[in-house]
């Protein structure tokens, strides 16, 4: 048992946009970013048999490809953005951007979100080595970050896999979910218990879901 828990969270910003869409289709809500920080303290806190007060999420990062202004501004996309950022200000979630490219490909323009997982990885793996928290929670189902939870637990470091799967198929690659030490499946758990998912959404008026767009 610790006696106080230091926590990394990191957001696949692609990954979370995907859960948003699915909770914004079938539930018209939305996650809240606040409830679900408060989520995974106390459930750290009560696996570890600690005081909630003493398990703290220290720093929290979001990554995500984004559309340049113009591009951003003539799909009517910055107000969407704007909102969303201010979001993660308010419960200081640092935001990684890089610029997402248009590529033209046998006649289709393809948007291509390129280096934003590495970064990603690179960043959990870096800061995850010298602030040596005593948790990292992982909010993704890519493939791609398999050996990232390998490398932290050669650290020594537990890893929280965090996924919320809403279709009818499973977007959370089996290897990562194999490799991970803890895996939170959020239908799962909220099936269990409603008055979580009531905390953990929050639901959208009729005239707000279509200005928040597709993208949050």
């Amino acid at each position: 048992m610790l006696g106080y828990l230091s926590v990394g969270v990191f957001i696949d910003g692609g990954y979370y946009a995907k859960v948003n869409r699915a909770l914004k289709a079938i539930e018209s809500s939305i996650i809240r970013v606040r409830s679900l920080f408060d989520f995974i303290c106390g459930r750290l806190a009560y696996e570890e048999g600690v005081n909630p007060s003493d398990c703290q999420i220290t720093e929290a990062h979001y990554f995500r490809g984004r559309y340049r202004v113009k591009e951003a501004y003539d799909r009517h996309l910055l107000y969407n953005e704007r909102k969303f950022e201010d979001t993660l200000i308010e419960n200081d979630v640092v935001f990684h951007y890089k610029h997402l490219r248009e590529v033209e490909k046998n006649g289709e323009v393809q948007v291509i979100e390129k280096g934003v997982d590495v970064w990603f990885a690179l960043e959990a793996y870096e800061l995850a080595t010298f602030r040596k928290f005593d948790y990292v929670v992982l909010i993704t189902g890519d493939a791609d970050h398999e050996m990232l939870v390998r490398k932290l637990k050669a650290l020594k470091i537990k890893t929280v896999l965090l996924t919320w799967n809403l279709t009818d198929v499973d977007a959370t690659s089996p290897l990562l979910k194999e490799e991970a030490g803890h895996h939170w499946e959020l239908s799962h758990i909220v099936h269990k218990d409603p008055a979580l998912k009531n905390h953990l959404l929050y639901r959208l008026r009729e005239s707000a879901v279509s200005p928040l767009g597709d993208d949050f």
